[in-house]
This record gives C-alpha cells, structure tokens and sequence, in this order.
C-alpha cells in the first residue's frame, strides 16, 4: 500500500483533474490549497479543501504550506507528500522555496534555473534550434529600462509583417499585471496598434520582455499540445499528444483549449523529447504547437513547465499521469495501462498515451458549432457516437446534484463567454 498524500496548489478545472487523476489511480483524496471555493471543486467527494487566504502572495503561502506540511507529518509521519501546482507564478514560488517546502514535501518541479531558461520565451527558442525545432520568427521588445523618461521602444525587424502574435516572454511576471484590456494573447494588425500595446504595457508598470511573433496562419484546429513526463534519471518516460478543436477567447483565458481530440504524432513527439533530454529536467512539461496549413511545418511556440489545465487528456488517451509521476517519485514498478505504445528514449522507452477520445470541457452542440472541417466534425460526432469522450468534470464518484447542477451552470457560462467573445468561427480563430 503506497503511503502518500498529494497536496494541490488550485482550485480551477485543472486542479481538480489531478485531483482526480491521483483518486482514481489510488483512492487517495488529495488536498488543494485554494483562497476561495470555485464551482470546478466545490462540495467535490474526491478531495478536501485546505483554505489558504494569503494563496495569491508568495509569503503567506510559502508559511501557509509550511505550516500544513509540518501538520500533515505529525499526524502520520511515514506519509510522503507531493506538492504539485499548475501555473507559472506558483510554479516559480515552489522553485524558490524548495530548500524550505522539502522539509516536507517531495515536489516534482524542475530547477529555478531551467525554469527560468525554458519559460523565457527567447531562451527558449535558442534551445530549441539548438535540437533542431521550428519556431515562429519572433523579435523580443524590452520594457526593463521603460520607467525611464527618454525610454522608446525598437522598432520591428523588417521581415517580420502584419498580423502579429504579441504576448509576454514570461508568463509568470506577466500573471500579477492588472489594468484594463490586458489580455493573455493580442492579435496585432498594425503598427498603430502595436504602439498603443507598447505604451499600455509601460503604462501598466511591465518590466519585462514582450514577444512580437509571426502569425502562423490557420484555426484554433491548426493547435497541437504536447503533455511529457521527465523522470528521476532525466529520461522522457510518458508523452501525449492531441489536436486542438477550440481554445478559450475570454481575454483571460485566450489560448487555452477546451476541446482536443487525442492522437499521437511523431513528428512533434520527437523533438519535444529530444528539448527536454537535452536540459536539466524534471517532471511535467506541457509545450504548444501550431502546425502551418499551407507548409504542414510544425512550430513550437512555446513550453510550459507543468502539466497543465488539460491533463486530464492523457487518461482519456490510456496513461494516468499521476500515476507515472508518483510511481517514479515513490519508485513503484509500472503496470501496463491500456492505450499505449512505447517509443526509443535516451534511458529505455518512453510510453506514449495512444488511444483516439475527444477530450471536451464545453457542450458537444457548443463544440460543433465552432468546426468547419467536415471530415473533422464527422470524427467528433464518431466520438460521441461510440461515447468515446471523457470530461474530467463529469465524474461517477461527484455526481451529487450540487455537482450536476454546478456542471449545468459552466455549460452556460461557455455559451455566454463564445457568444460575446468568439460569436462565429474565424480562419485565424481571432
């Protein structure tokens, strides 16, 4: 019987997926370290609230943490626990408190420092040439010096034409930012527009770097992600990969997808392999991928360090992703899952999660609507026919008819949020 404790830093859709992910592995109910009670995990049964008021500052919540951690441990001190989080701030604080949170904690995080190089947007990109992967041609604008009086922004390259990508080179600076308009992506069509970006950003007190980047052209359906896991000895051991269907286009959740269909693909499985084997890396790693319509070319956009929101994908697909990481952490032998096939790593095989499921946090109707490919909306309706669909929301174990209703209630808010924000389906999916 393994002996262990996941603790989860989050309260959106998903943090209760790997809540899920580890209760379904292990029957564990995970505890997640949340300042409010959002509908994804309210009145959950698969897991236990830890209130936390200070979540959002990096003080309070390294001492809150600290303080559960030592509780935790008195109450059963042969326990292990994992302490996981899924965004690029909390990330980075687990990073610089490690040498504190390990008294612990295990935390299956890489180094501040690869954290740093591979989040880093132009760090980034150099590693990935270094291996041979396309990116977008990208020019870096620096608002380090911009509280200066005499401070202007350089001008673009002149290779790089409108429309252009803009978003921060570092997401975890960028997260904290508020002011009116801010946007997680910005489409940019014209010059003037990119000056007006400039001077709101500097007005806004950012002091970063900001991308300007190559539109590669094409629908949210021209989106790949790539979910990895990187284990003890620096090996790729787990890998999937799915076709975006449709992002998010509320301004602050712009990118993220909310319905995939799972595949494998060599051709970007690959190269993120040989990314992560050629750095110092441990645990997940979450990378974004936008294939050209016109060339097939694949570019990385960019990599993430953490599993992120849409893991619950990977199951869906046959690899339960906390069960790969815990099994390494704790050094438990595999057993096979179902759906799987294992392709050549630098230390052994590496498990690639390949079964075909539409992964989908919207209503199916809502979905539908949005694809404009026919052979690829007659593969969605194939996978709802043969009920090939998983929701990590929808959940035997939480079906309580305050979680039904709480599903009902997010199925509107989707309805309203597409209907404001993406009312019809676009070629660039702006």
């Amino acid at each position: 019987m393994i002996n262990f404790l996941p603790v989860i830093l989050g309260g959106d859709v998903g943090a209760y997926a790997l809540a899920r992910e580890f209760n379904d592995a292990y029957g564990v109910k995970p505890i997640l370290v949340t300042a409010y009670n959002p509908l994804p995990i309210r009145d959950t049964a698969i897991a236990r609230r830890h209130y936390c008021p200070g979540a959002a500052e990096e003080k309070p919540l390294v001492n809150d943490l600290a303080s559960l951690g030592q509780q935790l441990k008195q109450e059963d001190p042969g326990r292990t626990l994992i302490l996981m989080a899924n965004t690029e701030w909390r990330i980075q604080v687990l990073a610089r408190n490690r040498q504190k949170l390990e008294t612990w904690y295990q935390i299956p995080i890489p180094s501040l420092e690869t954290i740093e190089k591979l989040n880093d947007k132009e760090s980034f990109e150099n590693l990935a040439h270094q291996v041979g992967i396309d990116t977008p041609l990208s020019f870096y604008q620096d608002f380090s010096a911009s509280d200066q009086p005499d401070w202007k922004p350089q001008p673009l390259p002149q290779e790089l034409a409108f429309p252009l990508v803009a978003k921060p080179a570092q997401s975890a600076e960028y997260e904290q930012l508020m002011f009116e308009g801010r946007k997680k992506v910005y489409r940019i069509s014209s010059q003037e527009e990119l000056e007006h970006l400039w001077s709101t950003l500097r007005k806004a007190g950012f002091r970063g770097k900001f991308i300007a980047q190559q539109l590669i052209e094409g629908d949210d359906t021209q989106m790949y992600s790539i979910t990895a896991y990187v284990n003890k000895k620096g090996a790729v051991s787990f890998m999937a990969s799915a076709r975006v269907l449709l992002e998010e286009h509320h301004p602050a959740t712009l990118g993220n997808p909310c319905a995939m269909i799972t595949t494998p693909i060599s051709h970007i499985l690959q190269p993120a392999k040989r990314l992560l084997e050629s750095v110092d890396y441990h645990g997940f790693a979450n990378f974004d991928v936008k294939q050209d319509p016109h060339s097939g070319c694949f570019y990385f956009l960019e990599v993430n360090p953490r599993i992120g929101r849409n893991s619950f994908y990977c199951l869906g697909a046959g690899i339960n992703p906390m069960k790969e990481m815990t099994d390494d952490l704790l050094q438990v032998s595999q057993e096979a899952d179902q759906g799987q096939s294992p392709i050549q790593s630098s230390d052994g095989q590496t498990r690639v999660a390949s079964g075909e499921i539409l992964y989908c946090l919207i209503p199916h109707r809502l979905l539908k609507k949005y694809i404009q490919d026919p052979a690829l909306l007659n593969q969605v309706n194939s996978l709802i026919r043969s009920h090939r669909t998983v929701d990590p929301l929808i959940n035997p174990k939480d079906r309580s008819f305050k979680r039904r209703l709480y599903h009902w209630e997010s199925g509107i808010s989707h309805y309203r949020k597409f209907h404001t924000y993406y009312p019809k389906p676009t070629a660039t999916g702006f």
